[in-house]
């Protein structure tokens, strides 16, 4: 009994609602997903021609690797109603495999990478996202809002001025849109009509189609053909490694971020598994992997409102009917449509309450300092991975200068039975950064012969903070001097009686 109700508590926390049953069973919320995934797909072909150039590819690679990711990570992954396709970060890292080595070793780097993403997944690895503060997670969604924007200046640079019209016809749809209905998705119908002036005025502007050739055939299922030895696993597990790492990183921000937007909870670990099964699955049908991508997870969840895994799958199924059977028509849309649904996302996605400033005369500087570095290191390495990480050092080390300030020591000395004590009590969290000074906040030649350190207020988390101990112990010693440590917890006394005395002194 008492180990059923904890597993009937984590079922309810992470319960799907609605459910792909609920979705399957109601027509209101299965045209609201169906719809959601056709807006995604159409936003994704675009994108995932463009990841192909970076990858130095043919564009049908990452069209593929889109519709199967997708597809799958709807199956087997963790954060329903969260996009996984082909993505720029996971591009720029296999790279230089496809331009030095070729296409069968880019694939083979594909279904490793995957592989080491569901060893890293069993070894826990998304329980490190808790260790990703809050400002971080700001500095993540404010970078991230600013890099899709950014991302579609080029549209709008050495265009026809109707594309300016264009893009601000498609804005005021997807503001006036909502008001109207919210039956059908803003960004549809936002696409459908600009779409619509476009062709009818036979306007000359860039369009789909001219971002690449889209394929006629689907996918067929094998391996790469690569030798299957040592020295190839040597070439391409940096690579591999490199490729699970960034994205896992962003997969599980998307993962959080989407978590915080709807107000539910998702299964990290299923996750990160799930994102290497669907990367595995991407390489065995000749696709360039990636991974959860933020800016139409945003379209997805926030302007098209899905919940589910449905809508996910149908970006997939829609990514794959479109570009195989209607590849004239998606090629006819124009760019000018997906630029404006874009922007729309961009600032939708952007937290401004962060930057207003009675929120920054509210927040402490690090916290400001953390959330703007985060940003800014974004922005110059144009990478989100490297970003979170940097953001998650910087917040630590403030964190440990903050706490070291915490650590006070007050000295007394009483009269007792046997003459004079000292009297110390430690106030404060003790580690590295705040017991390093501690030896200098004792009355060595001052002090009578008994001294007694009180350490009922404090923990040690850290063995230099047992080396510091054992210092003052030493100078009091040189003295001629007793020192009695009292009053710790019995975490703290276990870790001191261990290591204490056992320590080679560094001088």
């Amino acid at each position: 009994m008492t180990i059923a109700a904890p597993r009937a508590d984590e079922r309810a926390r992470y319960r799907e609602d609605p459910s792909v049953w609920k979705v399957l069973r109601s027509p209101r919320l299965l045209v609201r997903e169906a719809l959601a995934g056709l807006v995604v797909a159409i936003a994704l072909i675009p994108e995932a021609i463009s990841f192909s150039i970076i990858a130095g590819v043919d564009p049908r690679v990452g069209l593929f690797s889109s519709f199967v990711m997708a597809m799958a990570i709807a199956v087997v992954g963790g954060r329903p109603a969260m996009i996984t396709a082909a993505t720029a970060a996971v591009a720029v890292v296999i790279a230089p495999v496809a331009r030095e080595h070729g296409i069968d070793h880019l694939v083979a780097t594909v279904i490793l990478g995957g592989l080491f993403q569901v060893l890293l997944a069993w070894f826990g690895v998304a329980k490190l996202m808790r260790f990703i503060p809050r400002s971080v997670m700001v500095g993540f969604v404010n970078s991230l809002a600013i890099l899709i924007f950014v991302a579609q200046v080029p549209h709008l640079i050495d265009v026809p001025w109707p594309v300016y019209v264009l893009v601000a016809g498609g804005l005021g749809l997807l503001v006036l849109t909502p008001k109207v209905t919210k039956v059908v998705p803003a960004p549809l119908v936002s696409i459908a009509l600009v779409t619509a002036v476009v062709v009818v005025f036979a306007l000359q502007v860039p369009t789909v189609g001219d971002e690449g050739e889209l394929p006629d055939a689907l996918p067929t299922l094998g391996l790469p053909d690569v030798p299957f030895t040592w020295e190839t696993f040597r070439l391409l597990a940096p690579y591999a490694l490199a490729m699970a790492l960034v994205g896992l990183m962003e997969s599980l921000m998307t993962a959080k971020l989407v978590d915080e937007i709807t107000d539910t909870h998702s299964r990290k670990t299923r996750e990160a598994w799930g994102q290497g099964v669907a990367n595995v699955l991407s390489g065995l049908f000749g696709g360039m992997g990636g991974c959860a991508m933020i800016g139409q997870t945003m379209i997805n969840v926030k302007a098209s409102g899905a919940r589910s895994r449905v809508s996910t799958f149908a970006a997939g199924l829609f990514l794959l009917i479109l570009v195989v059977g209607l590849g004239d028509l998606v090629g006819a849309i124009p760019m000018a449509a997906l630029v404006a649904v874009m922007i729309m996302v961009s600032v939708g996605t952007f937290d401004w309450h962060s930057i207003r400033p009675a929120t920054l005369r509210r927040l402490p500087r690090s916290e400001s300092l953390v959330m703007v570095a985060t940003v800014a290191i974004v922005l110059v390495t144009q990478n989100l991975a490297i970003g979170v990480v940097a953001g998650v050092f910087i917040a630590a080390v403030l964190f440990v200068r903050r706490v070291a300030h915490f650590a006070t020591v007050t000295r007394t000395v009483v009269d007792g039975a046997d003459g004079p004590v000292a009297h110390y009590r430690v106030d404060g969290e003790l580690l590295f950064a705040s017991s390093n000074d501690l030896t200098t906040q004792f009355e060595y030649a001052e002090d009578p012969e008994r001294v007694v350190v009180d350490l009922s207020a404090s923990h040690i988390w850290d063995v230099s903070t047992v080396a510091t101990l054992d210092a003052i112990v030493t100078k009091y010693a040189q003295h001629g001097k007793t020192v009695t440590f009292e009053g710790m917890n019995a975490a703290t006394a276990r870790f001191h009686g261990r290591l204490s005395g056992n320590l080679t002194p560094l001088a």
